[in-house]
């Protein structure tokens, strides 16, 4: 059995980290892990999207529509985005940020009002939650990432929460190892 997961989000966002501790992690639990980064227009503020897919042999990198079993959103508009490729009772987890894309900034479209609503009305179980004010009450607005990834750990009952914790100690430098696990442990409990 194959365990897909999503990460997306913005540029700048920090979504490539989430991944590679998500990937660090499982290797640590002797998955068969494989990750793709697509990376869009991610350095000037674009949408990104990373795939995590883990299990006993996975043989490609790639989720088709349909297939997510979860996604892993940095910003409400991109889970909206992703939508598609929920598998039936699958699970979003949502930060409820609202980064206003091009057309929005530009006065050519309005941000879409009510999105978690809307995922759940398509049969979506939704994890929403202000990862933002999580990641500043952690010590930085930079920490959403984490934030989602400790959200993340509570639907992993199979891994525990140290070796969630080992894998942040070894995918951020020292200095800020302190900030992130504050972070981590505010986004697995609020």
């Amino acid at each position: 059995m194959t365990t897909n997961v999503m990460i997306v989000g913005v540029g700048g966002q920090g979504s490539l980290l989430a991944s590679k501790l998500l990937g660090r992690l499982l290797l640590d639990q002797n998955y068969d892990v494989k990750v793709s980064e697509v990376h869009g227009m991610s350095q000037r503020g674009g949408s990104v999207v990373t795939y995590v897919r883990f299990g006993d042999h996975v043989y490609s990198p790639i989720i088709d529509k349909g297939e997510a079993d979860f996604i892993v959103s940095f910003e409400k508009l991109e889970a909206a985005r992703w939508m598609e490729y929920l598998k039936p009772g699958g699970r979003v987890i949502v930060n409820t940020q609202e980064i206003d894309p091009m057309p929005v900034i530009i006065g050519a479209a309005e941000y879409p009002s009510d999105l978690v609503e809307k995922m759940k009305a398509l049969g979506a179980k939704v994890d929403a939650m202000d990862a933002l004010a999580i990641a500043t009450e952690a010590g930085s607005a930079k920490a959403v990432n984490i934030a989602l990834m400790g959200r993340l750990s509570r639907y992993f009952d199979q891994i525990s929460e140290q070796a969630w914790l080992d894998a942040l100690e070894a995918s951020v430098p020292a200095k800020f190892l302190e900030l992130n696990r504050k972070a981590f442990h505010l986004g697995r409990v609020e």
